[in-house]
This record gives C-alpha cells, sequence and structure tokens, in this order.
C-alpha cells in the first residue's frame, strides 16, 4: 500500500513538473546598465517562483533604441530614464499604456578612495584631480544628469578637460572602481553595500538634477508573450518593490 501510494505521489510530481515545463518560457529583456544588481536579483526571484526564464542584456538606453528600431529581439525594456520607452511606444515599437515608472535613480560622486570626496561636493570646484568618469550623456540619462549637476554648481568648465567619457554607467564605475579614474558619477546602487559606501562619496542633493525616473515598457515583441507579461507584473509586486528599495532607489 505504501508502496502504491508513493508511486502515485511521484507521479502527480512529475505530471506537475511536467505541466510547469509546457507552460515555462523564455522573456528577452534590456536593462539599463545601473539596474544591473537589482534586477539579477529579481530575475532569480521570478524564475523561482513562475519557471519562466530571463535573458537580459544590459547597457545604455540610447544603444537599446538603436537597437530596438533596428529589429533586436527584446521583449522587455527596462530604460534608465522616461523617454526612450514614450519614445518607443509612439513610434509603434512598444505597447501603449505598458509604461510605468519602476524606479527613481539616485546620483552620487564618488572615489574608490577614502578622504577624496567630501560631503558637499566642493572637490569639483577645486579640481585637484586628474580623472573624473561619467557616463555619456547622449546615451544615458545619469550622464546627462551629471553634466546638469556640474554645470549647476557652477564647475562644469573646470572640469571639463578631465572628464573620462564611459560608454555605460557600469563602464563608468569600473573607470573609477580600478583608479583610471579618481572620482566620478554614478548611480547610488553601484557602490551601497549593505547600507554603506565604501571609498568617499557625496550623494547629490535630488533638486540638483532633473528626477530620474527609469520606466518599463512592454516592448512589440514581447506583445500577448506569457513570460513577458508575467515579468512586466512581477516587476510591480511586492517582492520587486522590496529589492528595489534595497540598492537605493526611489519609488514613485
Amino acid at each position: 500500500m505504501q508502496t502504491r501510494v508513493r508511486l502515485i505521489t511521484l507521479l502527480v510530481a512529475s505530471l506537475l513538473g511536467a505541466a510547469v515545463g509546457v507552460h515555462a518560457d523564455e522573456v528577452s529583456m534590456a536593462v539599463a546598465a545601473n539596474f544591473t544588481a537589482p534586477i539579477q536579483k529579481i530575475a532569480a526571484e521570478f524564475e523561482k517562483e513562475t519557471g519562466h526564464k530571463v535573458v537580459t542584456a544590459f547597457g545604455s538606453s540610447g544603444k537599446f533604441y538603436a537597437q530596438i528600431k533596428s529589429g533586436a529581439p527584446f521583449e522587455v525594456l527596462l530604460a534608465a530614464d522616461d523617454e526612450t520607452p514614450a519614445k518607443l511606444i509612439a513610434e509603434n515599437a512598444a505597447v501603449a499604456a505598458s509604461q510605468f515608472t519602476y524606479a527613481i535613480g539616485k546620483l552620487v560622486l564618488w572615489s574608490a578612495k577614502p578622504g577624496v570626496v567630501d560631503d558637499k561636493g566642493n572637490v569639483l570646484k577645486k579640481g585637484d584631480f586628474a580623472h573624473l568618469s561619467i557616463a555619456n550623456p547622449k546615451l544615458a540619462p545619469y550622464g546627462a544628469a551629471a553634466v546638469e549637476v556640474m554645470k549647476g554648481l557652477g564647475a562644469y568648465d573646470t572640469v571639463l578637460p578631465k572628464i573620462v567619457m564611459a560608454e555605460n554607467i557600469t563602464q563608468a564605475y569600473q573607470f573609477i572602481s580600478t583608479g583610471n579614474a579618481l572620482l566620478g558619477f554614478v548611480a547610488l546602487s553601484q557602490v551601497l553595500k549593505d547600507g554603506k559606501i565604501p571609498g568617499s562619496s557625496w550623494i547629490v542633493p535630488s533638486n540638483l538634477y532633473t528626477p530620474i525616473r527609469q520606466d518599463a515598457v512592454l516592448l512589440e515583441k514581447g506583445k500577448g508573450k506569457p513570460a513577458a507579461l508575467a515579468l512586466v507584473k512581477y516587476l510591480k509586486g511586492d517582492k520587486s518593490i522590496a529589492i528595489i528599495q534595497s540598492f537605493g532607489y526611489e519609488l514613485p
């Protein structure tokens, strides 16, 4: 009798597993480079709970826009701004009414070395450094915000000859963390570790730059796809929100 019950249990488990396999799907997602760490955590939880697989590519919002317009197979976009998703909707490359703000980013002036960046950002006006890294402002909203801050402080002309331009915010972080640039502007989420920031930093007051509203959108290639729809829904859920906030992002 026990053997029979065990066999039935195994059969049911097998059938359930097969059912999950039948319904499991894959979703291709383009993600703003600053959101790399949070989405890796969110994707892992999403895959565990749904059985769907998430395939991610990381980069600048500007480059993703060009790739999507050229036919890249992305189904969901997590941009570092709100303009790129809106433009894709207007150009019929994304699903109308699917756009929403998943995070509001925070900008930080950071150095991997202690004692370099003061808590008011005065180091920018002094210009006592050889190199400062920012993401390309034409492609990356965090780079555009960095330029806005420096111009607002009257420090841009002093700093301009020292700027090391990175392709995206991840590369900017790499330049600073390896010492190729003594300091630079990155996303708070990149440097916040267990509630602390190593090295020295200045979290830029939000009134010094246009809010970095990071919006998600369902792309045309994801329209009607169960995995893509499930992921968009999951991003709005409590688990995702908790993870996003743990990396220092604000929410609308």
